[in-house]
């Protein structure tokens, strides 16, 4: 790397650090390539710092602390069992800081280099990093595109004081009395029912005719029968017109079946999707392809219309997940490498941090039956498990889908305890071509929820132990 007064080379020049971007500057620099990572606000990207670990972190507290209250059902009373929120976020926060040291520790023995700045394109081959004091270019061979997304915000609910995205729902300095979120989707229903277990009053307004839209009702129904028992007022088919605030509260006014309706609480979470972080780059002066969403068109190495310019994350088309853009930035920077990699994966992972957890992988049987095929499947209930029961955990399920012509599995859903990592094994199937015969035939510990997978698929061949077949 050679340092002028104006200028850096480097070979490859990374413009994020979060799950999609650190991994594409280890695996580069792992592959011999001098590697600068620019991050404009924390190492770690919204994933690490202001998304999936600080809300897991949340989630976990809320679960420990609904346990305590509830475990009279197994004997055990524990008294003037209280919240220290204060104490709550000070862990949480730990635990963000604990990680984000972690990906620097890893940069730092990879030889990867960190700038704090903002990015902007001059041209093909050089980007400006802007800092409050100063800016600096670099000239790149190639360079990696992983800015992630930010919260959609509405016009009618605009991010401020008591109206808030999930960045700022998750470092409130109070537990709300009363909540209101906008939007059922996974991000709303995993806040909101975080919060309704630390004890809020929780009201989710969902555009749609359910919860958890994209996932199957069979599915989601367990879900909307768990915040109904946490006093959670879920109310579908309701568009958010406006919302007025108060130093003390925040009134949201909707409708719903044509009927105009107002709900007061002390904050409102809007979470009604995410949108590409691309429009302040410089892309479009350069010639950068994006869609009508501001998606960048990519190929399937990673590569945007410019070659030596490669984008993978969020701000490509395709779910907006973190493990997709883990994948994504292993084959970009493989690619620039000179390797064959390519994106290749049959099947992404879904989950859904709720209570219970919800997780999918590649088609459901009425995905399948609409492109065609002949299916077959197996469910079994976590209610027959020993291991759930054991633990307290005995709703839901796990249901594969084959392909009755092959055998093979192309699909698996899972709701319960455990589903996250539960679908794991189900994904490794998929993607190796397993029959359901294979995860029958394959031995499973006892007593594990792992062997509801096996009597899933013993279900699904018509010999299943643990059920009686009418």
């Amino acid at each position: 790397m050679v340092v002028g007064t104006l200028t850096v080379d480097v070979d490859v020049l990374v413009i994020g650090s979060g799950p999609g971007g650190y991994v594409a500057a280890i695996r580069a620099a792992q592959l011999g390539k001098s590697v600068v990572v620019v991050e404009k606000a924390d190492i770690g990207g919204v994933c690490l710092n202001r998304g999936c670990i600080p809300s897991k972190a949340l989630i976990s507290a809320a679960h420990k602390y609904e346990t305590m209250l509830q475990g009279s059902e197994l004997g055990i009373t524990a008294g003037d069992v209280k919240v220290d929120w204060a104490k709550v976020q000070e862990w949480k926060n730990g635990i963000v800081k604990k990680q984000s040291s972690g990906v620097g520790m890893l940069f730092k023995g990879n030889k990867v280099q960190v700038v704090s700045g903002e990015a902007f394109f001059v041209n093909e081959s050089v980007v400006s990093v802007a800092t409050e004091s100063d800016s600096t270019q670099y000239k790149f061979n190639h360079c990696i595109i992983a800015t992630g997304s930010r919260p959609v915000e509405l016009k009618a609910l605009p991010f401020g004081k008591r109206i808030l995205s999930s960045t700022e729902a998750l470092s409130l300095s109070e537990i709300p009395k009363s909540l209101v979120v906008i939007g059922g989707g996974y991000i709303g229903i995993e806040l909101g029912q975080t919060y309704a277990k630390f004890g809020s009053k929780v009201t989710i307004l969902e555009g749609s005719d359910t919860i958890l839209p994209g996932f199957e009702k069979e599915l989601t129904r367990y879900v909307g029968r768990s915040l109904k028992k946490s006093n959670v007022e879920v109310i579908t088919e309701a568009l958010a017109k406006e919302a007025k605030q108060t130093d003390n509260d925040v009134t949201v006014t909707y409708t719903v079946g044509g009927e105009e309706k107002q709900v007061t609480a002390d904050y409102v979470l809007v979470t009604v999707g995410r949108r590409p972080n691309t429009d302040e780059l410089g892309l479009e002066a350069i010639g950068v392809k994006m869609n009508e969403r501001g998606l960048i068109e990519v190929d399937n190495q990673g590569r945007t219309s410019i070659p030596n310019i490669f984008a993978i994350g969020d701000v490509v088309p395709g779910p907006a997940l973190a493990h997709k853009a883990s994948y994504e930035a292993k084959v970009a920077a493989e690619a620039i490498a000179g390797q064959p990699s390519v994106v290749d994966y049959k099947v992404i992972p879904s989950v859904v941090f709720s209570e219970p957890e919800i997780a999918s992988v590649g088609l459901s049987e009425t995905e399948a039956k609409e492109k065609g095929i002949n299916v077959f499947s197996g469910r079994f209930s976590y209610g027959a498990n020993g291991r759930a029961q054991s633990m307290g955990a005995s709703e839901g399920f796990v249901k594969l889908v084959g392909d009755k012509e092959t055998g093979l599995l192309i699909g698996a859903q899972i709701v319960g305890a455990e589903a996250s990592n539960l679908i794991a094994e189900l994904t490794l199937g998929i993607e190796m071509g397993a029959t359901l015969e294979d995860i029958a035939l394959t031995i499973h510990a006892h007593p594990t929820l792992g062997e509801i997978t096996l009597d899933a698929a013993e279900a699904a061949l018509g010999h299943p132990i643990h059920m009686v077949v009418k």
